[in-house]
């Protein structure tokens, strides 16, 4: 019975060997490769029938993708590209010629496009950031603000290379002769003799008032005259012949033909603004101090003609002076219902401000008068243990502030010295505030 059932093993075990497949595949066929409707797979392979009838298919799969919305005409899509494109990068100068050849931008006062070529005086100020935004000020200060922001339609657009400009005719003729005195003016630094002192009593004038040609000034209180360097020579030797005199600042600014120069000389005067609780507890109270800029901050641009005869400047300049500081006594509470005693300072500034332009012809020497205003700088007594204003907290600041500017010429042919380098603002000014 035994070696019965061991032969059937055998034979059995034979059958299966010769065969290849599991008893299960007999009864239960797995499919060798998904298909297109069965759960769970996705099938690569087309449909059987996808190719006879590409509909039926589309029918059984419906898009996901958006329904395409019905294009513009050619002519409709073209206009306005040109415009459309500024603000969202590209070259703006490219797009705004681009629309003006076409004729898209009003023209209503014979407006047309004009490129000026920045090289020649550019190519000088390889080392300077951004030189043609000098052109582009005093543009704006010859033609004003307002011709670029009314009637009739216009734009100036300014790279390191050329200067675009779409305006009437009348606009092209100023900005062209500002461009002509860059490119065809002076490219060597120029230098600019500066000096500025404080007389105590203006009764200066009495005898200069002959050697000097009065100018016009706009600013209040501010007065300009305009000498020969030999007369200008004859009223720098009364001003030193004075006691009073002070000389302040004197130095060769060297600067590019219409670009700006900042100087400044200032210094802090602290005083106490607040008091405060004390975070240890004792003393209850600690003074909070703050800080004044006291001095004076100058900016000039210089401007020369294409012959170098006539020189245009713009002067701005900013003093700021302490006169006095008024106590003022504060009574404060202590948690035993007592008083502490404290005191805080309240300044009382003078300022005075110029912002002008003056032209006047490069062989002669403009003279400045502020009027008496706070002194650019202040004194401090030849004996401090005399000086009371310590004790009174006022300040001696009234004077006559002068400032002699005279042209030189080129650095390369009136220097034989290293010039004295100004003490430069460290408040930098707004990109446009204050500009023009």
């Amino acid at each position: 019975m035994l070696r019965s059932v061991t032969l059937l093993s055998l034979c059995f075990a034979l059958l299966i060997a010769m065969t290849g497949e599991p008893t299960v595949a007999q009864n239960f066929q797995m499919p060798s490769s998904p298909s297109v409707g069965s759960e769970g797979f996705t099938s690569r392979a087309p449909a059987p029938n996808a190719q006879a009838n590409p509909a039926a298919s589309t029918a059984r799969a419906p898009s996901t993708a958006p329904q395409a919305s019905p294009q513009r005409p050619p002519q409709q899509r073209n206009q306005g590209t040109a415009t459309s494109q500024l603000g969202q990068g590209g070259n703006n100068n490219a797009l705004l010629a681009a629309a003006a050849a076409s004729g898209k931008l009003p023209s209503t006062h014979g407006q047309y496009l004009e490129r000026y070529d920045l090289r020649p005086y550019t190519g000088y100020l390889t080392k300077m950031d951004h030189p043609q935004q000098a052109i582009v000020d005093w543009i704006v200060r010859e033609t004003g603000s307002d011709a670029w922001f009314h009637e009739p339609f216009g734009y100036m657009s300014a790279s390191r290379d050329e200067l675009l400009v779409y305006h009437s005719p009348a606009m092209h003729e100023v900005v062209s002769g500002i461009v002509d005195r860059f490119v065809a003016g002076e490219k060597d630094p120029q230098v600019l003799h500066l000096r500025v002192m404080t007389v105590g009593s203006p009764n200066w004038r009495s005898r200069a008032h002959l050697l000097m040609q009065h100018v016009s000034v706009d600013s209040p209180g501010v007065q300009a005259w305009l000498l020969t360097k030999e007369n200008a020579a004859v009223v720098m030797s009364q001003l030193r012949a004075r006691t009073d005199v002070r000389q302040v600042q004197a130095l060769d600014l060297i600067t590019q033909n219409g670009q700006s120069q900042k100087l400044a000389s200032t210094r802090g005067r602290n005083y106490i603004r607040n008091v405060r609780p004390a975070p240890t507890g004792w003393p209850p109270y600690e003074p909070e101090t703050g800080e004044i800029q006291e001095g004076y901050r100058l900016e000039l641009s210089p401007l020369l003609s294409v012959d170098g005869r006539t020189i245009d400047c713009v002067l701005k300049a900013d003093i700021d002076q302490v006169d006095k500081l008024v106590p003022v006594d504060l009574d404060l509470p202590l948690p035993n219902a007592q008083t502490h005693r404290a005191r805080i300072d309240v300044p009382q500034v003078v300022s005075w401000r110029l912002h002008e332009r003056f032209r006047w012809q490069s062989d002669m020497v403009l003279l400045l008068s502020c009027g008496v205003v706070a002194s650019p700088e202040r004194q401090s007594s030849p004996l401090p243990f005399l000086n009371t204003n310590v004790f009174t907290g006022t300040t001696v600041g009234r004077a006559d502030a002068l400032m002699f500017v005279e042209f030189r010429g080129r650095a390369s042919e009136n220097l034989t010295t290293t010039p004295l380098v100004p003490q430069m603002a460290s408040q930098p000014g707004a990109p446009n505030r204050g500009r023009y």
